[in-house]
């Protein structure tokens, strides 16, 4: 009994296990159906095609501008010469300068006005000087133009022309002289002998001796870190217009 009840429960056994694996298949086999069909190769074996734009362009190089024809004849330092018998001058008188006249003049000769347009003045008095005088010897004669100003030893060097004019708008800027130690004008005494070499040269260039002192005096009562402006008409009080 205890024997047949045994292969009646391993009989049964077998039974279930057969059932459940039917059940099994069915479930993969409705499972298969319900899914979507998956492509025969695999995710990372695609092919991707990707169309790559290529851009053709020229470099051009950039061109300088043609530069505008000038009337200038030629630049010697301060001096740009405009014609064979006139020049303008624009700058500062410097220890090179009177070599710079000198070398301008025998390029042409014929020079006989400067056009004194923006002068301030010399960075060398000695220097200045001895140009004034090369202007003088040479006959030349000076001119300020409209708008043109005229500064500290810049109008000693106008005294030095031949002739001197000036526009009406003309402006003449004047301050008292400083040496290389810092001393101006009035810290030497009047009977300096540095006093007479600026007296002297007025007189050289005509300006006569009362004149002279009177505009000398006046310079120097300006401290150098100052300015007194000074009209044509100013100019002319003092006789240092012809």
């Amino acid at each position: 009994m205890e024997q047949g009840r045994s292969l009646d429960i391993a009989g049964n056994r077998r039974s279930s296990e057969g059932f459940g694996g039917l059940f099994v298949g069915a479930f993969l086999l409705v499972a298969f159906l319900l899914l979507p069909a998956v492509p025969a190769h695999s995710a990372s074996s695609y092919v991707v095609t990707e169309t790559i734009e290529t851009l053709e362009y020229e470099i051009y190089e950039p061109v300088a501008p043609v530069a505008a024809a000038t009337s200038t004849l030629g630049q010697y330092g301060p001096f740009r010469v405009v014609a064979h018998d006139a020049v303008e001058m624009t700058g500062t008188v410097d220890s090179y300068t009177p070599a710079a006249f000198r070398q301008m003049l025998g390029q042409f000769p014929g020079i006989k006005r400067i056009e004194m347009i923006d002068c301030d003045g010399s960075v060398d008095e000695e220097a200045n000087l001895n140009l004034a005088r090369m202007i003088r010897r040479a006959g030349i004669s000076t001119h300020v133009p409209a708008h043109g100003s005229v500064r500290s030893g810049a109008v000693e060097l106008f005294l030095a022309g031949l002739n001197r004019t000036a526009h009406q708008n003309a402006e003449f800027i004047v301050h008292s002289w400083m040496d290389e130690d810092g001393r101006e004008a009035n810290d030497y005494p009047a009977n300096d002998p540095v006093h007479a070499e600026y007296l002297d040269y007025y007189a050289e260039m005509g300006v006569p001796v009362p004149t002279a002192k009177a505009f000398y005096a006046l310079t120097n009562s300006v401290p150098f870190s100052d300015q007194l402006r000074l009209s044509r008409s100013d100019m002319a009080r003092f006789q240092l217009l012809h």
